[in-house]
């Protein structure tokens, strides 16, 4: 079985440079050190609710709903291209005119959206009249780090109901300094667990580092 091999929010390096460094001296195996950053790091995003890492291939479905009135298909005269003109021609073919042109990931960051990349793999619309469509993504617009917003051009045949299926990639490709901390906390709070169950005489509190370590993520919960 392959192992969870995450991007770590912090290193090991990093983890050594400062108050902990004595606490982890006996990590000296490479893989041992490794799995502890991995595993701060997936217990910092459970605590945050959401994707902090960077990730990939990440699969989301949601259901088409709503739609922003001014941006029905026969509110005014607006201007088509030639794929915009077919595609206004199918719906209302189909007996509909009330086409989705929003979408939005479940990923984005809450904080500092000019640290996170995102990476658009594959957009799939799985239509309610039945039949599906991968969606070109050099028309659509989209994603905003900020939002996870995606915004698909008049023309695109997606009728209230459908369900769209996203696989993407994204995450802090340069990662925020609290969240580096927050990572150096859980990784410590492991440590102090693994060498004292009993949580005595290491001048670290496990329970008292985690929570510094989820108050921190707390922040970056959707």
């Amino acid at each position: 079985m392959a192992a969870d091999t995450p991007t770590p929010l912090a290193t090991f390096a990093q983890l050594q440079e400062g108050a902990f460094a004595d606490l982890v001296r006996s990590y000296t195996s490479p893989q041992v050190q490794q799995d502890l950053m991995f595993e701060s790091t997936r217990l910092c995003e459970r605590a945050a609710g959401r994707r902090l890492a960077p990730f990939t291939g990440l699969t989301e479905t949601e259901r088409a709903t709503g739609i922003d009135p001014d941006e029905y298909i026969d509110a005014g005269n607006v201007p088509l291209d030639l794929a915009g003109t077919l595609g206004r021609s199918y719906a209302y073919a189909m007996g509909t005119t009330s086409l989705v042109r929003h979408g939005w990931l479940r990923q984005f960051a809450p904080h500092y959206p000019e640290l996170w990349t995102y990476s658009l793999q594959s957009i799939t619309i799985h239509r309610s009249y039945g039949g599906d469509q991968v969606v070109n993504l050099a028309n659509v617009r989209g994603p905003d780090p900020d939002t996870g917003h995606i915004w698909y051009p008049i023309g695109t045949f997606l009728p209230i109901g459908s369900y769209v299926t996203y696989v993407y990639g994204g995450g802090y490709s340069t990662v925020p300094a609290d969240l580096v901390r927050a990572c150096k906390y859980m990784a410590a709070s492991i440590a102090v667990r693994e060498l004292d169950p009993t949580m005595a005489g290491h001048g670290h509190d496990p329970d008292a580092l985690a929570a510094d370590a989820h108050a921190i993520c707390a922040d970056y919960q959707g």
